[in-house]
């Protein structure tokens, strides 16, 4: 699937599944892809009677590759909720002032999903985050150095080389981005007021990447959201607890208006 950026047009690799009325957009983790999901998007379409769209972002999976040695800018996750998500959708005759899709985004796929919330509080129905991260906090950080040092030995680059065109860029691009000193200040909680939406977060109580203070800074903006934590659970929870994520998911949209 093509889509028009700001830097030119980029390939994307895309899927359509399922089928009824409503809509839900899958936007994947930091070092996800369309394939990472593995059945889990198909299961929760069933499960709710909706229709799907899996993605792989810019530089992941199949879709277009980053150009070389090119450093991610710090908001890239901005970026993608601001103007790739919006691009891709336009370029499925998807017109979110008619069909105002559901997001579902897990880790930085969560930030995206927010994002976008928050930026066109009338182009979603819902949101429904996992894991989000709101701002960088050294719980983090320090899991992500962990993974930087131990990338040489093999083992997540095998990992990654099933799910990417360029697991090296993937991997080295968003590590980097997260380590750069530039980046742990960043934030988006002063954007989240926008936020208009029915909103569920959840999130594992071990979770590696972040402490449950980015669930209380999203009901500190977004009072009205549910919250789910889920006790035992680490960063992935629609594989962790499937079962639980699956009936919490399936009840909170069965509450949306029609």
């Amino acid at each position: 699937m093509l889509i028009d950026a700001a830097g030119g047009p980029i390939e994307l690799e895309a899927e359509l599944i399922g089928s009824g009325a409503r809509l839900i957009v899958f936007l994947h983790e930091g070092l996800g892809a369309l394939a990472g999901w593995g059945d889990w998007p198909r299961t929760l379409c069933a499960a709710a009677g909706c229709r799907g769209l899996v993605f792989s972002r810019y530089g992941y999976g199949r879709s277009q590759r980053r150009p070389p040695g090119q450093a991610w800018p710090s908001d890239y996750l901005g970026i993608e909720a601001r103007e790739h998500l919006p691009a891709l959708l336009h370029a499925l005759a998807i017109d979110p002032a008619r069909e105002a899709p559901i997001l579902f985004g897990h880790s930085d796929g969560a930030t995206i999903a927010l994002q976008y919330a928050a930026a066109f509080p009338q182009a979603a129905a819902a949101v429904i985050v996992l894991a989000p991260h709101l701002f960088a906090e050294p719980i983090a950080r320090a899991k992500i150095e962990q993974l930087r040092q131990g990338w040489h030995d093999g083992r997540l680059r095998a990992k990654l080389e099933q799910l990417h065109d360029d697991p090296d860029q993937v991997f080295m691009g968003w590590s980097g981005c997260w380590l750069a000193p530039a980046f742990q200040g960043w934030s988006i909680s002063d954007t989240l007021a926008a936020i208009r939406c029915p909103t569920l977060a959840i999130q594992g109580t071990l979770d590696q990447y972040g402490t449950l203070e980015q669930l209380a800074e999203l009901q500190r903006r977004v009072p009205r959201a549910e919250l789910l934590t889920l006790e035992g659970c680490r960063h992935v929870p629609h594989e962790e607890q499937a079962e639980t994520v699956r009936d919490a998911v399936v009840a909170f949209l069965s509450r949306l208006p029609a």
